[in-house]
């Protein structure tokens, strides 16, 4: 990273020369919406969620620190699916992306939605493990959401809006800077029900990830690896820490499934509080008529049948466990035949 600093990192002149900025929380500023952001949203698949809008992530208001807004180029519905995130060195052993890779299949074949940072290495190999199964996956990332950092995933960002959303909060045309990527880990850690550590040196960022999940009140899981390899370190520390020590994907779904299925019951309940046991009936059958054959993603949905993406995710889930409905890549659904 420091080697890339003349030419990818900006100085926080950006923020101060940036006309549609103002003071925001954690000493950066916030964005409001101006000329750029307009020109920016009036393209297909981008979107703007505020903080106490409907379709905001819940477990991201959750989080010390919530942001304010987020920016999302793909399909906002993803950031409501049951997540993982899956963290790791930017410059990890052929065995560490390995794993990453056959994590994430494993983990997005079992319904989870895998979140990462679209860094080198461990995060890039999770990104395109979930996309290898057609499952959503989400990337966080550490500058405005109009660039693309580093240059080389320029193809792979592509991808990930096509089949789930790059996520910032941070304002478009913002350069990435060394701080910025641990205030955007917070974001990786709070939108997800547990944290995968897949290699990590004693001080990696990886590590304020997972302390960032346990402050959350997140799991957090670790692969334990070679005394002898250095990027093991992290994940031991992790795991004498209390980490939860991991060797296959299935020890994840395993421990996340009675948490999957309280947070998908309590998504129900938050539902069904909102409208009336007939009008849940008659919304159920409003998502059956907008359904077919033919995939449609969350976010369409919900601006066809009127409800929120909320609303909407958890209805699909229920008809998916009913055997109505089945997923596809991007957080799209259709009736099963």
């Amino acid at each position: 990273i420091r080697d890339r600093s003349r030419t990818s990192f900006a100085t926080r002149s950006n923020y101060s020369s940036n006309p549609e900025l103002k003071d925001g929380a954690f000493g950066r500023r916030s964005f409001y919406t101006g000329p750029m952001t307009a020109d920016w949203l009036a393209q297909p698949h981008h979107h703007l969620l505020r903080r106490g809008d409907e379709n905001f992530p819940e477990l991201l208001e959750q989080i010390p620190g919530p942001p304010d807004e987020l920016y999302v180029n793909g399909d906002p519905g993803v950031l409501h699916l049951p997540a993982i995130a899956i963290v790791g060195s930017r410059n990890p052993t052929q065995g560490g992306l390995q794993n990453a890779f056959e994590f994430a299949r494993h983990l997005g074949s079992h319904g989870f939605c895998i979140v990462s940072g679209l860094a080198e290495g461990i995060d890039t190999a999770a990104h395109r493990g979930a996309l290898d199964v057609g499952a959503p996956t989400l990337a966080f990332l550490g500058h405005g959401i109009d660039r693309v950092y580093p240059a080389s995933n320029r193809d792979l960002a592509h991808q990930i809006a096509r089949n789930g959303a790059l996520v910032s909060e941070f304002p478009l045309g913002l350069h990435p800077a060394r701080e910025l990527f641990p205030q955007r880990n917070r974001l990786i850690s709070g939108v997800s029900m547990g944290t995968l550590v897949v290699e990590a040196a004693r001080r990696s960022g990886s590590l304020i990830t997972a302390r960032l999940s346990s402050e959350q009140g997140r799991e957090i899981f670790a692969i334990p690896g070679s005394i002898h390899n250095p990027l093991s370190r992290g994940c031991h520390k992790l795991i004498r820490q209390g980490a939860k020590l991991v060797e296959t994907a299935d020890d994840i779904v395993t421990e996340l499934a009675p948490l999957a299925g309280h947070l998908l019951q309590s998504a129900v309940e938050s539902t069904s509080k909102e409208i009336e046991p007939a009008e849940a009936d008659a919304d159920y059958d409003s998502i059956r008529n907008f359904l077919s054959h033919d995939p449609i993603s969350i976010d369409r949905l919900a601006a066809n049948s009127g409800l929120t993406i909320e609303q909407v995710s958890s209805m699909l889930l229920i008809l998916e466990l009913q055997g109505e409905v089945e997923s596809h890549s991007g957080g799209r659904y259709s009736l099963l035949p």
